[in-house]
This record gives C-alpha cells, sequence and structure tokens, in this order.
C-alpha cells in the first residue's frame, strides 16, 4: 500500500493511498491533480474521505465522485457536498479493506474529523486534515482553546509511529515559531535543518509522527514548564493548560 501526497494549490497536498490497482484521497480540494495521479498509476478511486467543509479540501468531491463514482465519507456534523457517508466519533470503515477509527477533533472546524488507520505490515497512518500540522496546528476557526487542545492531546495518545498526513506544506514556518517557544530544544533544531534540506530540493517534510510531534510541536508541548515559561512572558496570567494554549496560538497567529 502506497502513500502519495498530491500537491494541490499553493500548499495543499492531497493524500493518496493505493495499492497499484484501487486508490482513495483525503481532502480533495481540486479534482485535476487528482485525476492526473489516477490515470498516471492506471488506477480507480473507491473512496474520498473528507475531513472537515473547507472548500481547499472539498472543492473537488463532486467532480471525483461523477468522475469514478467512489464512495465519499465525511464528517456528521458539518455542511458536505452531497450524497456521503457521515461520520461520528468512533466510527469505523473499511475503505480497500484497511480499517479507519473516525476521531472528532473540533477546533479548526466545529465538526472536525481525523481517520486514524491501521494498515497490514505498515506503520499506522493519521489523516488529520487542518487540526495537527507539524510543528503547528490550525487556527481556531469554530472551536475554542479547550477544544482543540483536547483534540490535540487525543491525537498525541496515538502510537508515536503514526504517520501524520497533514493537508498543509507549513513546516518551515511552523519551525521557525517553535524555535522562538523553544530555542534550546536541539530535537527541534536538528528537525528544521532536515526539513529546510527537503524544501531545498521541492521534496515534501510530511508525513511526520507522532513521536516526532511530541519533541518539537509547542502545541503538544505546552503541558512543559519550558514552553509555559515561554508563553508567560508575554500572557503572564495564563497558568493553566488551557489558558497556556490559548496563549499559544494567539502568539501564533500574530507572529
Amino acid at each position: 500500500m502506497k502513500l502519495i501526497p498530491i500537491p494541490a494549490f499553493d500548499d495543499n497536498y492531497i493524500w493518496m493511498l493505493h495499492d497499484g490497482r484501487r486508490a482513495l484521497v483525503v481532502d480533495p480540494g481540486d479534482a485535476d491533480p487528482v485525476l492526473a495521479a489516477l490515470q498516471q498509476g492506471g488506477l480507480a478511486l473507491e473512496a474520498i474521505l473528507v475531513t472537515h467543509h473547507h472548500g481547499d479540501h472539498t472543492g473537488g468531491v463532486d467532480t471525483l465522485r461523477r468522475s469514478t463514482g467512489a464512495q465519499v465519507y465525511g464528517p456528521a456534523l458539518e455542511r458536505m457536498p452531497e450524497p456521503l457517508q457521515r461520520l461520528g466519533d468512533g466510527d469505523v470503515i473499511w475503505p480497500l479493506g484497511l480499517r479507519f477509527e473516525v476521531l472528532l477533533v473540533p477546533g479548526h472546524t466545529a465538526g472536525h474529523i481525523a481517520y486514524a488507520g491501521q494498515l497490514p505490515g505498515q506503520d499506522p497512518v493519521l489523516f488529520c486534515g487542518d487540526t495537527l500540522f507539524s510543528a503547528g496546528c490550525g487556527r481556531l476557526f469554530e472551536g475554542t482553546p479547550a477544544q482543540m487542545l483536547a483534540s490535540l492531546t487525543r491525537l498525541a495518545a496515538l502510537p508515536e509511529a503514526t504517520r501524520v498526513c497533514c493537508a498543509h506544506e507549513y513546516t518551515l514556518g511552523s519551525l521557525r515559531f517553535a524555535r522562538a517557544v523553544e530555542p534550546d530544544n536541539a530535537e527541534l533544531r536538528a528537525y528544521q535543518a532536515r526539513a529546510k534540506a527537503l524544501r531545498d530540493q521541492h521534496l515534501p517534510t510530511l508525513p511526520s509522527t507522532i513521536g516526532l510531534e511530541k519533541a518539537v510541536n509547542p502545541f503538544l508541548r505546552t503541558h512543559l514548564p519550558a514552553v509555559a515559561l515561554a508563553v508567560q512572558q508575554t500572557a503572564p496570567d495564563a497558568r493553566d493548560p488551557v489558558s497556556v494554549f490559548a496563549a499559544l496560538r494567539t502568539w501564533k497567529d500574530q507572529f
């Protein structure tokens, strides 16, 4: 089973899984690059997984459904291109015969979901949309800091080998901010060098892993004294986990 990021727009990735014959894609904001990849690989698209309602994640769904007959899956609580199978927290689906558990992870949007997948003979995979980025997290457009912190904490509890398939190539920008939060984090510094080398070659920095994100992502590290102290330099009243996270997210928004 091959995992491929298909670039779209300026910095989106439409993730594809395929076995050489059958494929699924995640968050196809644009149908054209997906159709090109299907044709190039001689693949039949069987499933479309959607994490949330934003147009850069749903814009290609209707065209792909009409062109391929693929089954569409998406969140139960958000407006979606119909028809689709709506999914809630704890639901399990089996596209391509692969097991995916649905996780409700509100914060970026109110009904955002993620798909945690088990691939035989491979490390687990997480399609997390815009909830978790490498060294970062999504903006809070519809949810609260408490919701997003709970969602990220839930994702951080997945096995450390889980491959994190974020929907945007935001890694270098997120790492610049993470270095401002934790300038003495050696693993963060090393990861920044590796990520820059990849982007200099026009290669994706993704997927990441849960283990790596726990070591470098400040939004998964708000429980640590070093991160809390950094936040408190500009937000001295941020003392509990939610207020530290909220102040960190505000800092990133203004960075």
